[in-house]
């Protein structure tokens, strides 16, 4: 008999695009999607361990699933509950303890076996799958039906690459999503021709560590990330393509010259420099310099010189000194970015940086990330001003806030707003845009007619 499921997902893109497939997963079992908790057979919480006191968020969330558990009980309903993402892999054994109304407990890379583990039941004690394979769940995961792929929009994700062998000292993915994994050429190109057939018209690929991939070629051999796009750039139907997230030492030639040489590759780069001090980087583990992060900056604008940048920030890093944290300050000013994301240092446990001893306080990381927001935000809306007067391609993707607007997003994720009639969602049209807002921009439709699909 068929079961309604639900599916809350938190955190990074890769957990969006987990939680898809395991809703995909679910509908081919025969299983129907609900976003109404009081209904639902099963709930699926797909968590992330990134974020500041992540583990007992979960926990939380779970005491308010176990008591619907226990209303729909009492109605003589039954719900299974399920765990998983990367706190479901850091935190199994204490999850199975600490929170008994929870079924299963699912790994990353495990959830493949979501369905089967589903079918079982619930034995005595909660299941708990924390396989770290990631090729062997790319292998059983079948490609998503197109009518689902239709009703998630225009834009898709596409995971290439799982994994990260880099170890930074404050990070967890390595212990909850294992080694770098790359997924074959041709099954990568599989699901982005499934995607683009069924109306989807940009394509961002992800990974922990996506300029790492290394996927088989069709002829063996390994495939760069570079190579990799220029081949999805072939794919009928795919009009725009972006990838995230990057790391400073992957940045290879092949890939820059896509940026160069591949109109669909927006011009855009999300990559990741933490710190802009030599010494608090030697202590991240992080294996570039201040001026090895700027190298790379200078070629990517020398291949594509409107290229706009984006990065992550830690602030507070164990041991990260006043002049540490204005060198930072000092590498944002000399590059500019477009948009970032910056957070204070938040201890990870199993990580080498939790157990440093040179923890700084949090008036200090508070005081140190306040400044460095209020430089990014001048530089976002310095980036933003800077494309009034501009025109602009937008992929419109949604109905705008208002009757006869329409919104996308220009090809440096800004958010856009037309007045317009004469457009539809999946469109690429020509903009001007003639004003920037705190968070969007606005503009005016100058084509009659969409731009051709690739």
């Amino acid at each position: 008999m068929p079961k309604r499921f639900l599916v809350k997902s938190y955190g990074c893109q890769m957990n969006v695009y987990d939680s898809a497939r395991m809703g995909d997963l679910l509908r081919s079992s025969g299983h129907i999607e609900t976003e109404d908790p009081a209904e639902a057979d099963i709930v699926i919480l797909n968590t992330c361990h990134i974020r500041e006191r992540a583990t007992e968020k979960v926990f939380s969330e779970l005491g308010r699933v176990r008591e619907l558990k226990r209303a729909r009980a009492a109605e003589g309903l039954g719900t299974q509950i399920v765990v998983a993402g990367c706190v479901a892999q850091a935190e199994g054994a204490e999850i199975a303890a600490r929170q008994p109304a929870v079924d299963i407990v699912v790994g990353p890379q495990a959830y493949q076996r979501l369905p089967a583990l589903l079918a079982q039941g619930r034995g005595a004690k909660a299941a708990i799958e924390l396989d770290l394979a990631a090729d062997d769940k790319f292998a059983e995961l079948p490609l998503p039906a197109r009518a689902d792929v239709r009703r998630r929009g225009v834009s898709a994700f596409v995971t290439v690459q799982e994994g990260c062998d880099k170890f930074c000292a404050f990070c967890v993915v390595p212990y909850t999503r294992g080694a770098e994994v790359s997924r074959p050429v041709a099954h990568v190109i599989a699901e982005i021709e499934n995607a683009a057939g069924s109306g989807v018209r940009e394509i961002t690929l992800i990974g922990q560590n996506v300029n790492a991939y290394h996927g088989e070629g069709p002829q063996g051999g390994s495939w760069s990330l570079g190579r990799l796009l220029a081949l999805a750039a072939r794919v009928p139907g795919v009009m725009r393509l972006r990838y995230t997230t990057s790391h400073p030492l992957d940045m290879d030639d092949e890939l820059l010259e896509a940026h160069r040489d591949l109109p669909q590759l927006m011009p855009y780069l999300h990559l990741p420099a933490q710190s802009g001090s030599d010494r608090v980087l030697e202590r991240m583990n992080r294996r570039h310099g201040r001026a090895a992060y700027l190298r790379v900056i200078d070629a990517a604008r020398r291949a594509r010189p409107d290229i706009a940048l984006s990065s992550d920030f830690i602030v507070g890093f164990p041991g990260e000194t006043r002049a540490d944290f204005e060198a930072t300050l000092d590498l944002v000013r000399e590059v500019g970015f477009a948009s970032s994301f910056s957070f204070k240092y938040s201890a990870r446990p199993g990580t080498p940086a939790a157990t440093s001893a040179d923890q700084i306080t949090e008036g200090v990381k508070a005081e140190r990330l306040a400044l460095l927001q209020a430089l990014l935000e001048e530089q976002r809306q310095s980036f933003n001003r800077a494309t009034v007067g501009r025109t602009l391609d937008v992929l419109f993707d949604k109905p705008g806030r208002h009757q006869g607007q329409l919104g996308g997003r220009s090809p440096y994720l800004q958010a856009v707003h037309v007045d317009c009639r004469e457009a539809a969602i999946g469109e690429v049209r020509r903009v001007e845009i003639i004003a920037a807002g705190a968070n969007s921009l606005a503009g005016r439709l100058l084509e009659t007619e969409a731009l051709a699909q690739a």
